[in-house]
């Protein structure tokens, strides 16, 4: 079971959105290498970034952030946000990414993804972000009509490396994780399945630990990192 740490990058910094809304963004440091390094210092053994500005604009913005990220630490980077072509997957796993995150792709172009991972086995990763059962794109300001078990079907033979389901009506408020639609999401699939929305305390972590999610790769922990609900040294020795 993995715990991967967020960092959510806006203009060049890391922050906690709730909900997704971009007007509603806590900053939390002002330098995302620092923050990297502190935790891998901690002892997390992967990390979770997204370019929120890239997933509104449908490319890449934060670039220069998530270099310096690559720079500082020697752990395996997943990113999304705003990638949208194999060129943009292609560079982002030259530069050192170890695997790309694909969503809004993954709802309109489901070709694209076979592709990718066609050309890029194990490295690619498919987010299924929820609002009421249905999957939400372009950073979260459209929601479709395509449920997220239709969604998780439709790549369960393309060779995805993993699944991140993530709730958003639970992002970044510390409600606690949708360990209930992120189950179904799981046993609908063999592909592994991350967790993620609402990850409040350690109490979400032992939950993570019951037999009935052992089939979970981990879950995403965001805010209740940074401002201290979630001891890192606590959750990690738990996992362990």
């Amino acid at each position: 079971m993995i715990l991967f740490p967020a960092i959510d990058l806006k203009d060049g910094r890391c922050v906690r959105l709730a909900r997704g809304e971009m007007t509603e963004a806590t900053i939390f440091n002002d330098d995302p290498a620092a923050q990297a390094r502190t935790f891998q210092a901690q002892g997390f053994r992967y990390l979770h970034v997204v370019d929120l500005n890239g997933a509104f604009a449908g490319k890449p913005v934060n670039g220069a952030a998530v270099q310096a990220i690559l720079g500082a630490v020697g752990v395996p980077v997943q990113l999304g946000g705003g990638i949208r072509d194999l060129a943009t997957i292609e560079r982002w796993l030259t530069h050192g990414i170890g695997r790309v995150i694909l969503g809004t792709a993954a709802l309109r172009e489901p070709n694209l993804v076979r592709e990718a991972c066609r050309r890029f086995p194990g490295r690619i990763a498919v987010s299924i972000d929820a609002r009421d059962g249905k999957v939400a794109v372009e950073g979260w300001a459209e929601t479709s009509t395509l449920s997220a078990l239709e969604m998780v079907r439709r790549y369960e033979d393309a060779g995805v490396a993993a699944i991140i389901h993530t709730d958003i009506d639970r992002d970044g408020i510390l409600k606690g994780l949708n360990l209930v639609a992120t189950a179904e999401v799981a046993r609908a699939t063999s592909v592994p399945v991350i967790a993620s929305g609402g990850l409040a305390g350690i109490d979400d972590v032992k939950a993570l630990l019951k037999p009935e999610h052992a089939m979970l790769e981990g879950a995403i922990v965001g805010r209740a990192l940074y401002d201290g609900r979630l001891d890192a040294r606590q959750a990690l020795a738990l996992l362990s």
